[in-house]
């Protein structure tokens, strides 16, 4: 009996197991009888020990009005769903990494024009204006030759000007960038005013740029700052302006409106003074091509000095 008593108190096992254990450990010392009757002692002893130790954990605890009642066995909490839960924000973070690290310098630059437009054109702009003349000024000294006295062929002694891409650089930033970047609104807010949808979009902003009124003052706004950086008085401007306006107004309408016409209709409006931009290194070499202002002022402050 001391035996069944101080094993009831130890054991845990299930109560098929705590009785076979019994029986087998007695059967070879007691008859059948005796057998059930360990059996059936061992059976009691071990309920009584399940209900006095276990009672606590399985007696649901209820509050002062017995209406709301929960069991006080503790919970075990559900691993499986919280290891698919990290799972998930893991891979979600994995993934937006790599659509940042996969966007690279596009979604870098996309998020600073969003956030500082005017500024970040402006950056764009100087530096697109400063390689369309860097390439004006590089590109036709590979095709220029000049004939000496004797027949032969001599290419003419190239130095670059740094000073007239300085100032290249400066009007893309600080004029030609944030004008446009009104411009570009401004005509958008007389689309919308309006009322034009589909083709009639990119017509009716062509037309207003390149006739009405922006292609007239941005190519005399060029010509004119190009002269005054050079420092050239305000007849000498308004001559230069007057020289070289036309000519640059053609060829503008020949460059710029089948350009615009595509930009104006496939392109959003933040990014469509970026295809200018880019557009612009060809067109500013060609401007810098036709109408060199460095030669130009040249020879104005030779005949200033002869007279």
């Amino acid at each position: 009996m001391a035996f069944f008593h101080r094993y009831s108190k130890m054991a845990y096992a299930p109560i098929g197991a705590a009785a076979a254990s019994s029986s087998i450990i007695l059967s070879r010392y007691s008859c059948t009888s005796t057998n059930q009757k360990v059996n059936h002692l061992a059976t009691h002893r071990f309920n009584s020990f399940a209900k006095t130790h276990f009672s606590a954990l399985t007696k649901p605890t209820c509050n002062g009005s017995g209406v709301h009642c929960s069991s006080s066995v503790p919970r075990i909490p559900n691993q499986t769903r919280f290891k698919s839960s990290i799972s998930k924000e893991a891979a979600e973070s994995a993934s937006q990494n790599t659509a940042k690290k996969s966007g690279g310098f596009l979604e870098w630059y996309e998020s600073h024009l969003n956030a500082r437009p005017v500024t970040t054109k402006a950056v764009t702009g100087s530096i697109l204006w400063g390689v369309g003349d860097f390439v004006a000024q590089v590109v036709p000294t590979l095709f220029q030759d000049e004939s000496a006295s004797d027949g032969a062929i001599e290419k003419k002694e190239f130095k670059y000007d740094f000073p007239r891409t300085g100032r290249a650089v400066f009007f893309g930033f600080a004029i030609h960038a944030p004008l446009s970047h009104l411009h570009f609104n401004f005509l958008e807010w007389m689309t919308v005013k309006g009322g034009f949808t589909g083709l009639y979009i990119p017509v009716f902003k062509t037309i207003m740029e390149q006739f009405v009124y922006w292609s007239w003052f941005s190519n005399s706004l060029y010509h004119g700052a190009m002269g005054a950086m050079q420092g050239m008085n305000l007849t000498q401007i308004y001559d230069r302006i007057a020289d070289v306006l036309w000519d640059t107004q053609v060829a503008q309408w020949t460059f710029w409106i089948p350009v615009q016409l595509l930009n104006f209709q496939f392109v959003p409006v933040r990014h469509q003074l970026n295809v200018v931009l880019l557009t612009s290194i060809a067109w500013t070499a060609l401007l810098s091509a036709w109408y060199p202002p460095e030669e130009k002022s040249v020879e104005e402050e030779k005949k200033v000095d002869k007279a």
